[in-house]
């Protein structure tokens, strides 16, 4: 901030003794002038009227006051006209260096968005190219499935890509097993171990328990690696080392799935310390994390996977990583609107103990009043409570389930003898041991209070990068067209700036003609107007039925 000029403002006091000082002064001036005597200018006493020739000396003395004048005003206008040149000059100079400097950006700025794209690890390219590098790299692939929809959570794409990889195996497990009913879990576990390996697994979170709480009250000091009980994490370990034993060499797990169902946490739960970052916005994995377990295994953390665009809403609400931002802002709300078209109304409205709503807009400014999220002039702010509520529904906040269909119908990739070699190397008996020991351990929410989900079906993802390059170079296409229309037009227009001058001649003589056209018509109308005989007593009734039809007062007729 610029400082501020110290003000002039003064003292009655100060102010009257600055003026009495300057009041002295001046007197002291005049005083000296009286003593030294006043020297007047002399004055120009002119040509005596006695002198010879006054006459033509005076037209001299005009006529030199006159090229005196002339000569000024020639000057003025040729410095006029130079002022006028030199700016023209500047114009071009400046309009030239924008020129310059606009396509420097440009050109910078589609070089950043390029080196942008390839670099981005937010980008859709990214999470593909490192989720296909973890399929490659790993032995074994965790197939992390979200308990409350694990039909939702399965990738086809994903389990084609590792069936058809040579010796690797797939495990599917079951995460977020707490926010299930357990008659709908023990359903889900009968269903899913026909296809694969299923391990029920309710991975450690940093949420505040009991024994934390203690701690905090000791001191203030938090320990973020302590995490709370985790359940199904030895069982996992125990089948995993297993297999490890069978193969005769170290394995490597890939640990793979959509965004927030849980893959970081479970790598946590299974090390017993917070080596992989967790939290509830999507996408907090970028890149592939190798954790050393133990020394014969280690475990590959992959980004999430990237939901197709095919999908419907349903799907790409729950599973896609969806941009919170202003841009975002409608695929949050149609995202929304899918979920509460895939529950039942009078659970949601008894979950949230709110009124009877009739569309989304109208639950969701419902739903801002009773959280007391308002803006100014106490308007609901439902932009945030949208997004807040995406991330409590796919997050481990609201307790939902879904129905396992009732038919087992295997998908076309999945034969009997692939079941058969998925599932060789593990010992089943063992594992269904340890998962009714998790079952049986934990507590669970009764149906009533949970959330009955209808599952959209199984969620298309897109593994390999080529089809993300696709969709990019479709947008780049699309903006390269559009850049290049507006330079057209760009050039069209100044063509027609730099023409505008060489038809202005021709433009006036085309008003000239014009003008006398409409002369010619104000004249003719004017002798259609105020002729008597038939047009004179017509006219009145077109302007009473105008008058009628417009019910507007109409100018051409005069009311006395």
């Amino acid at each position: 901030a610029e400082l501020k000029k110290a003000s002039k403002r003064l003292s009655c006091h100060k102010r009257y003794k600055i003026q009495k000082k300057i009041r002295e002064h001046h007197r002291k001036l005049r005083k000296e002038a009286k003593k030294r005597g006043r020297k007047k200018p002399k004055k120009d006493p002119g040509i005596p009227s006695a002198a010879p020739f006054k006459e033509e000396l005076l037209r001299e003395a005009e006529q030199r006051k006159q090229r005196l004048e002339e000569l000024k005003q020639k000057q003025k206008l040729d410095r006029q006209k130079e002022l006028e040149k030199k700016r023209k000059l500047d114009a071009k100079k400046n309009a030239a260096k924008m020129k310059e400097k606009t396509e420097g950006k440009e050109s910078s700025r589609k070089s950043e968005a390029k080196t942008n794209k390839l670099l981005d690890k937010n980008s859709k390219k990214s999470f593909c190219r490192e989720l296909k590098k973890v399929i490659e790299a790993s032995d074994v692939v965790l197939e992390v499935l979200d308990a409350r929809d694990p039909l939702g959570c399965r990738c086809p794409q994903l389990e084609q890509a590792v069936c058809s990889g040579g010796d690797k195996k797939l495990l599917l497990v079951l995460n977020k097993i707490d926010l299930v009913p357990k008659e709908n879990l023990e359903k889900w576990l009968n269903y899913l171990k026909n296809e694969f390996p299923t391990v029920a697994f309710k991975s450690a979170t940093l949420l505040k328990d009991r024994t934390m709480e203690k701690v905090t009250k000791r001191s203030a000091h938090i320990d973020l690696t302590r995490n709370t009980e985790c359940f199904g994490n030895e069982g996992l370990l125990k089948l995993l080392q297993e297999h490890c034993k069978t193969q005769n060499k170290a394995i490597q797990v890939g640990v793979v799935g959509f965004p927030n169902v849980g893959k970081s946490s479970i790598i946590n739960s299974l090390k017993g310390a917070r080596a992989c970052n967790v939290g509830p916005a999507r996408g907090v994995t970028k890149s592939m994390q190798i954790v050393h377990i133990d020394k014969q295994m280690k475990i590959l953390d992959s980004p999430g996977i990237v939901a197709d665009l095919s999908n419907n809403a349903l799907a790409l609400a729950m599973r896609s990583i969806i941009d919170t931002g202003e841009s975002g802002l409608a695929n949050v709300l149609e995202g929304i609107d899918a979920i509460l078209n895939h529950c039942s109304k009078q659970q949601v409205m008894l979950f949230y103990s709110i009124p009877d709503f009739r569309n989304t807009e109208e639950f969701l400014t419902l739903l801002a009043q009773k959280r007391g999220m308002l803006k100014k002039g106490g308007v609901p702010d439902t932009e945030n409570v949208a997004k807040l509520l995406l991330c409590d529904w796919t997050g481990a906040k609201i307790s939902y389930h879904s129905q396992p269909p009732e038919y087992q119908r295997p998908p076309p990739y999945l034969t009997e003898d692939k079941i058969a070699e998925m599932q060789k190397g593990f010992n089943l008996k063992k594992l269904e041991e340890e998962n009714t020991t998790t079952v049986t351990a934990l507590k669970y929410p009764n149906l009533a209070s949970s959330i009955a989900f209808q599952s959209a079906g199984m969620t298309d993802g897109t593994i390999e990068e080529n089809k993300v390059l696709e969709e990019a170079s479709e947008h780049e296409n699309l903006e390269t067209g559009e850049e290049g229309e507006e330079e057209e037009e760009e050039e069209e227009n100044f063509t027609e700036s730099d023409d505008d001058l060489d038809n202005m001649e021709a433009a006036e003589q085309n008003i000239k003609e014009v003008n006398q056209v409409l002369l010619a018509l104000v004249s003719l109308t004017d002798d259609f107007l105020f002729s008597k005989g038939t047009h004179s007593n017509t006219l009145p009734f077109s302007l009473d039925k105008m008058a009628d039809e417009d019910d507007a007062y109409d100018f051409n007729t005069d009311y006395v």
